[in-house]
């Protein structure tokens, strides 16, 4: 049997699947005994702020050992900026969300009256990613924290510095009997998924999402999945070639590409294709230089794996005829090497090409021309229903008209990502993108339950409503149901 320190922080050890189970009883235990008011979230969170706060120079190192490399700025932004403007945005609101919100009863049961109150579940499970490994870990973290809940957090095991960071923070901040972390591989995480939480939240790709929901069903687990797709940017004929090409590029090599709500490939009138290849080559210069002697500000693939399925698609690509445009020129030796994969273009891939099949989650964009906006939204309507959609207009028409048609988790116009840092949106998928949302008050109401209650008043109508339905009573009840 390990001990505290090992589950929540101290030693590398790994969690031991055999005692899963004793930790979510612990923390379940801890729970009933003292569920959190606000003073004690709010108190939780601003402790969580400061100890993130003063230690994210410690998280960028962690996060760039991961990944080989990876821009510090991007980690400030992605995983520090994001952290801390969701905990400042829970704590804002925390109190008015706490608060009961009064609901009509309606004339017939006139005069109860009735509430609807947000109540804590109880434990919830994270499982985080690696892609976004302290932002995806710490979000729903610090939101369920914020709807009262103890919490239990699986990091993931590709990003093993930043998952002991994480032990070792959390460690730090909360007692073991209401925040605790699971270090392990993904068999771990096979078995964490099984566990009896009161809701379990999930990111990830949709093949293993499809298997975190066969884990839970048994216990019938309450579930936020937010996984991935293929998401389009749509650019419309109107819209101006540069700066379709310099927003494509920051939400597309933002963290090498491996973000799940990254443009996974653009549409784009014919007539303007190889125009909006050039000027995705000079974003590229500009960014990263012609020979990426600007790379330490681009960000490498974080594993082997990855970086031969990215290889892969590209391997494809060239086997099937497709232009395979390289924006940027790498030295083989340092590619493999470093794992670095430059921005990279597909032309015109088919259906049948791998680029097209899968969501791509590295610095590849294929890109494919339309004869009429109307011929491009059919294409998309055609495959699973996207995590992300990025139309490119300044008409409100085409725009609408493009929203209208396609359903999608979440939505930027004339840009890409930004729709994720906006904590009064909800954030999440449909069908194979995901269930369920999150951030702001959309993942406080998550991870609560509205319970309706309703006060019976002293002296009431209703008491008069009972066998045997004779005379009067008869009489109230068909006005009462519409039917005299």
């Amino acid at each position: 049997m390990s001990d505290g320190q090992d589950r929540t922080g101290g030693s590398g050890q790994q969690t031991d699947a055999a005692d899963l189970a004793e930790i979510v009883a612990r923390l379940r235990a801890a729970w009933r005994t003292r569920k959190p008011g606000y003073a004690q979230r709010i108190d939780d969170l601003t402790r969580l702020r400061a100890a993130f706060k003063s230690r994210m120079a410690e998280m960028e190192a962690a996060i760039r050992a991961d990944f080989g490399h990876r821009s510090e700025h991007e980690t400030l932004l992605s995983d520090g900026m994001t952290v801390l403007n969701e905990i400042d945005h829970l704590r804002k609101h925390l109190r008015g969300w706490m608060r009961p919100r009064r609901a009509a009863v309606g004339w017939r049961l006139w005069p109860a009256r009735a509430q609807v109150r947000r109540e804590a579940v109880g434990v919830v499970g994270v499982m985080s990613p690696w892609n976004y490994p302290v932002n995806l870990a710490l979000i729903p973290l610090a939101t369920a924290i914020a709807a009262g809940n103890h919490v239990f957090l699986k990091p993931s095991e590709h990003t093993p510095r930043t998952s002991a960071w994480l032990r070792d923070l959390l460690a730090d901040v909360f007692p073991e009997d209401r925040v605790a972390v699971a270090l392990g591989d993904a068999a771990l995480g096979a078995a964490f998924a099984a566990l009896p939480f009161d809701h379990l939240v999930f990111t990830g790709s949709t093949a293993v999402g499809r298997k975190v929901m066969a884990a839970a069903a048994p216990n019938l687990t309450p579930l936020t999945l937010e996984l991935g797709g293929k998401s389009p940017a749509i650019v419309a004929a109107d819209y101006p070639i540069e700066q379709a090409a310099a927003r494509l590029a920051g939400g597309k090599w933002f963290n090498g590409g491996q973000t799940c709500i990254a443009p996974d490939y653009v549409l784009i009138d014919a007539a303007r294709r190889d125009a909006l290849v050039e000027a995705l080559r000079a974003q590229v210069r500009a960014r990263y230089g012609d020979d990426m002697r600007e790379a330490d500000h681009y960000t490498r693939v974080i594993n082997e794996g990855q970086y031969r399925r990215l290889r892969g698609y590209l391997d494809d690509a060239r086997s099937r005829g497709l232009q395979v445009i390289e924006l940027a020129q790498v030295d083989a030796a340092r590619a493999d090497a470093e794992r670095l994969i430059p921005p990279t273009l597909v032309l015109e891939a088919g259906d049948d090409a791998k680029v097209m099949q899968e969501e791509i989650f590295g610095p590849i964009l294929p890109i494919r021309g339309y004869a009429s906006l109307d011929a491009a939204l059919t294409e998309v309507e055609s495959r699973d229903r996207p995590l992300a959609l990025y139309p490119f207009s300044y008409d409100r028409a085409t725009v609408d008209s493009i929203l209208a048609r396609i359903l999608a988790g979440g939505v930027t116009v004339n840009d890409t990502l930004f729709h994720f840092a906006a904590s009064n949106l909800p954030f999440g998928g449909i069908g194979p993108s995901g269930m369920g949302q999150y951030h702001g008050r959309a993942g406080f109401d998550a991870m609560t339950k509205a319970m309706p209650v309703l006060w019976q008043a002293r002296w009431t109508a209703t008491d008069l409503i009972k066998p045997p339905y004779r005379g009067k009573i008869d009489r109230l009840v068909r006005w009462l149901a519409g039917a005299s």
